[in-house]
């Protein structure tokens, strides 16, 4: 989720990471079993006078399947759940009006599985998964291309 945020002029720091659940501190090894309660998550710090939070949402949706409740293509498991964490009542107004903007293009068997919640205590994932594209190309290329099948074949 970093490396669609990016490349924007606006966007100073993207940073994965975890919110949530449960447990304090936790670990990827902690996470990735779904039990912590956490998802995983970026947290992106942008130039507001640059980039609008409309935009944000814009790239978000365009990157995920906000009708997916169980994880997030290959990825499955309550970690990889969608969800929007807001910081302030303009944030959470604007993600909801974009919501129910965004029920009016999809098919109408499914509904909007991407949470809208208040954002608690972000945890910084360790160093190896700060930006994970950059350090590991090859393997980045081969996630992408397993979710480009995934997506393919389950015609999502």
């Amino acid at each position: 989720m970093v490396k669609p945020f990016d490349t924007f002029e606006g966007i100073e720091k993207v940073t994965s990471g975890y919110m949530g659940g449960h447990v304090d501190n936790p670990t990827y090894e902690q996470v990735k079993t779904g039990e912590t309660g956490h998802l995983e998550t970026v947290e992106i710090e942008y130039d507001v006078a640059l980039f609008s939070y409309n935009k944000l949402l814009e790239i978000f949706f365009s990157v995920i399947d906000p009708t997916d409740a169980g994880g997030q293509f290959q990825d499955r498991g309550a970690q990889y759940q969608t969800a929007i964490f807001y910081t302030n009542n303009d944030q959470k107004e604007l993600a909801e009006d974009y919501v129910e903007k965004l029920k009016h293009t999809i098919d109408k068997d499914k509904a909007i599985a991407t949470q809208i919640l208040p954002a608690s205590e972000f945890y910084k994932a360790e160093e190896e998964h700060q930006d994970f594209y950059k350090k590991n190309p090859e393997r980045y290329a081969k996630e992408q291309a397993d979710r480009n099948q995934y997506k393919n074949s389950s015609d999502v």
